[in-house]
């Protein structure tokens, strides 16, 4: 299922997005990058419709996904 990115609290937003930045391990090159500036370039990304916030209820799991495609 979708969640809108909207519906939830900021405290709740930036806790998936690091969440799921920290599990995945992204890189971002030959420079480090901070955890705030990922959040944030994720939440850029939830505005653009580049990426969704999904949640298995069997699971119990909430990720985000690419919407490109």
């Amino acid at each position: 299922m979708k969640i809108p990115w909207q519906a939830l609290s900021k405290t709740a937003l930036v806790g998936v997005i690091q969440e799921f930045v920290l599990r995945e391990g992204t890189e971002y090159g030959s420079k480090d990058t901070s955890l705030d500036t990922k959040v944030e370039q994720v939440i850029e990304q939830l505005k653009a419709e580049k990426a969704g916030i999904f949640y298995d209820s069997e699971l119990g799991t909430t990720t985000l996904q690419s919407l490109e495609t």
